[in-house]
């Protein structure tokens, strides 16, 4: 398995990412994350489940953190503003049940998924980050196709993503 070190860092510190960073064109490796239905019962996501559509996934440290608390509330506005045709979903390895009250209690409304159960979708995506058990921030575009048409890998975990290239991205995939 693919290591990279010195990409990622917080505070000056640098850690191990596990996985192979993927690039636009590559196919969108198939997922199986765990969200809550509405009954607070376990629920699995997976990729082909949104088929059809252009995913976005904000892929996140823990929705417990002051970044990634403004960016899945940012991204929940802007996908209002998305055309018909676009789901978003926000990865982490937070529990489902954390992330489901999060959710609730922050009044946002778009998918989110948990990567608790394993470390697969982190290995495959090219964001676990090996000393954290957490998620590297970045931010993926996959198209009808199941293609990555964009991604962003952020390497200072302190800062937020692009939000621009990823809506403008978005708006490309709509058009192919």
């Amino acid at each position: 398995m693919d290591e990279r070190t010195g990409e990622v860092h917080e505070a000056g510190v640098y850690y191990t990412v596990v996985g192979r960073k993927l690039r636009p064109g590559d196919a969108a490796p198939d997922f199986t994350l765990q969200t809550l239905d509405g009954d607070g019962a376990l629920q699995p996501v997976c990729l082909a489940d949104s088929a059809g559509t252009v995913r976005l996934l904000n892929v996140i440290n823990s929705v417990d953190t002051p970044v990634c608390h403004i960016e899945t509330q940012h991204w929940d506005r802007l996908r209002l503003d998305l055309p018909p045709g676009v789901t978003v979903y926000t990865v982490s390895m937070d529990l489902p049940y954390a992330m489901s009250r999060w959710q609730v209690a922050e009044g946002v409304h778009h998918q989110m998924l948990s990567a608790h159960m394993d470390e697969q979708f982190g290995r495959d995506y090219g964001v676990l980050v090996r000393e954290w058990r957490l998620l590297q921030r970045s931010v993926f575009v996959i198209g009808r196709d199941d293609r990555v048409a964009y991604v962003e890998y952020v390497d200072d975990q302190m800062l937020e993503p692009d939000y621009d290239a990823a809506v403008a991205a978005v708006r490309r995939a709509l058009q192919v």
